[in-house]
């Protein structure tokens, strides 16, 4: 990259609580990206939910793909989002 540009992120992390984050669209490329993840999971909902016969069916037959798309969108912040500063270790000083 050269020298004076800044990086480009589509996801920028939050933090709450102690032990939670989670990454959120900082751009229109991750909006484009959240909004079509989100799309493909109602898609496959619904076509799960229309050939199933009971609630336990419909989470079960959805489950696996929601992994799925969970992953992805995990795979897409990881790779085009804004590392937070808060996973970076602590330097200690060595006594000795």
């Amino acid at each position: 990259m050269p020298i004076g540009m800044k990086k480009h992120y589509w996801f920028r992390p939050a933090r709450f609580w102690k032990w939670f984050a989670l990454y959120y669209p900082a751009s229109g490329e991750g909006w484009i990206a959240t909004g079509i993840l989100f799309v493909i999971g109602v898609v496959t909902f619904r076509f799960v939910d229309s050939r199933s016969h009971s609630v336990s069916d419909t989470l079960l037959g959805c489950a696996p793909w929601f992994i799925a798309i969970a992953s992805v969108f995990d795979l897409l912040c990881f790779r085009s989002g804004e590392y937070p500063s808060w996973w970076r270790r602590k330097k200690t000083a060595k006594s000795g």
